[in-house]
């Protein structure tokens, strides 16, 4: 049976990643009890532990600040995300069976976006990358690319109602899933570079 505070923590964390909980509302802890069913104890317990991932700063006897995202944030994150993700295209190993999961989550980023669901379209576009992340074959660094997915999901929920970016993004992994196909590490290093500058110039733009 899952706790009453991994509940509660599930719960805010969702809703943060969500936007439902948007960067600069303040929390309270009977609010969030009264929503999970729970009593304030838990909350409390999961509010301390997203305190510590950086999601929310507490205020004794206010509650519980959303952080915003902010632009030192996004450029840390994809920074990051550079340094990770050319170094595996540069050495990750992608047979058919890789080029057929990529092309999987493509055709879902598609159809998510043409179904209007801005959580699912994130998901399998951080699973695009981290495919490609998992092939290099180093564990420490996707476990380092797995420790930013919370902070990748909601950055990319700042975008999600723009059909425009939408619509980039899909091109831009079009372009590196084609690179793929090639072999060509370069060709590839260099379509992983144009789509992380795109996102993280529109992402600049929403912060």
């Amino acid at each position: 049976m899952t706790s009453a505070t991994s509940r509660a923590y599930d719960h805010v964390k969702q809703a943060i990643l969500d936007r439902a909980y948007p960067g600069g509302a303040l929390l309270s802890e009977g609010e969030i009890a009264s929503a999970v069913g729970v009593s304030r104890t838990p909350v409390r317990e999961a509010l301390l532990r997203l305190e510590t991932e950086g999601l929310v700063r507490l205020y004794p006897k206010r509650g519980a600040l959303v952080l915003p995202v902010s632009a030192q944030e996004i450029s840390d994150v994809f920074e990051t995300r550079e340094l990770v993700e050319t170094f595996a295209a540069g050495k990750a190993t992608l047979g058919p069976d890789r080029i057929d999961e990529l092309a999987g989550w493509l055709e879902a980023m598609r159809t998510h976006a043409a179904g209007g669901d801005a959580r699912e379209f994130a998901r399998a576009d951080r699973c695009f990358h981290r495919t490609m992340v998992a092939a290099a074959g180093n564990e420490i660094i996707t476990q380092l690319y797995d420790a930013l997915r919370d902070r990748q999901l909601r950055m990319a929920r700042l975008t999600a109602d723009d059909p425009d970016r939408t619509a980039t993004a899909i091109q831009d992994h079009a372009e590196i899933l084609e690179a793929v196909r090639t072999g060509d590490r370069e060709r590839i290093r260099a379509a992983v570079h144009r789509h992380l500058h795109t996102a993280v110039t529109a992402l600049r733009g929403h912060a």
